[in-house]
């Protein structure tokens, strides 16, 4: 299937089943899907993601409709087109064509709006700094006293924001399970290859190697294909952590390894490990912490007072990571 292809799969699901649900208000494409050649071929770990107007609630999450598995989240709004512009999410959306419904025709105007500013430095630049806060609010709000999966999520997503810190000067996607590889190719392209072996040494990983990447991505697979079957509707990531979600989960990082990106699969190894373990405690099931134990022991992370070291180091290194944001505006 091509991406064009998936994308009206996803447009007719917003008006079979997504314009029905509480506080319907129009819907758009987010992600790699609408980010990506229409003519090219959607890959195997790839979701397509849509975002729907709708009431506080509203959580459709991953599902597969006509052979294509979706990804429905929901806002119960969104603001003005200066304010999507600010964005770096919304605007990465709405600088393309990605609105699937619109009734009221406001979803369209503002797209009109932030196609035609996007690019603007101003814009860019005020984009990067939101990514600078989202790194700066994560890591200062890192709680010794919560639950494991929930310090770690803290503390690897607030790292994991630097990259987007990039993307966003490069007006690149700010992709959420590809973001070191997206970064890598993008620091590639300018020559600096050094500012991502920072990147992958803030999260712990610079030195890992494939074996000990593909051991602990097997780790993984054991407790996601334990957990998959658990329902637990009231955890946010119920659906990610379902059959339905494993091409994305565990293929996409076993993709990334076989092309040599074992360091870059990393991050959304841990991520899914810590999902895993937060949804089996949701459904008051235990086990399998020792997986993500060991795998925080090689990014020298295991103990709070591991991740707070690795935490100050990247707060220290914003400042060079903002010049070298605005070098790639």
């Amino acid at each position: 299937m091509l991406n064009e292809q998936a994308r009206q799969v996803a447009g007719r699901w917003v008006e079979m089943e997504g314009a029905r649900l509480p506080g319907f208000g129009g819907a758009f494409l987010t992600g790699s899907v609408l980010w990506g050649d229409p003519r090219a071929e959607l890959p195997p770990a790839s979701d397509v993601d849509v975002m729907l107007i709708a009431d506080p609630g509203v959580r459709p999450g991953k599902f597969a409709y006509e052979g294509v598995l979706l990804e429905v989240s929901s806002l119960p709004g969104i603001g003005s087109a200066d304010e999507v512009l600010a964005d770096y999410h919304l605007a990465g959306s709405f600088h393309l064509p990605c609105v699937l419904a619109d009734p009221s025709g406001r979803l369209s105007a503002i797209q009109r709006v932030v196609a035609r500013d996007f690019a603007a430095r101003p814009w860019t630049t005020a984009r990067c700094a939101g990514a600078m806060d989202r790194v700066r609010a994560f890591l200062g709000g890192m709680d010794a006293s919560a639950p494991l999966p929930d310090q770690v999520t803290t503390w690897l997503f607030g790292t994991g924001v630097t990259t987007h810190v990039l993307l966003v000067a490069g007006l690149r996607n700010p992709t959420v399970r590809r973001r070191y590889a997206a970064v890598r190719d993008l620091l590639a392209a300018h020559g600096r290859l050094d500012v991502h072996e920072t990147l992958l040494d803030w999260l712990g990983c610079a030195g890992l190697g494939a074996a000990r990447v593909e051991g602990h991505l097997a780790a993984l697979e054991t407790v996601f294909d334990a957990t998959a079957a658990v329902r637990v509707p009231a955890y946010r990531f119920d659906s990610d952590i379902a059959a339905p979600a494993r091409p994305v989960a565990i293929d996409g990082s076993r993709e990334l390894i076989a092309r040599g990106l074992h360091r870059e699969a990393v991050f959304w190894i841990a991520a899914t490990y810590a999902r895993c373990l937060a949804k089996r405690a949701a459904a008051g099931e235990r086990g399998y912490e020792e997986g993500l134990l060991e795998l925080l022991a090689d990014l020298g992370a295991e103990t709070f007072a591991g991740r707070r070291r690795r935490a100050d180091r990247v707060l220290a290194g914003l400042p060079a990571l903002w010049e070298t944001a605005m070098s790639l505006c």
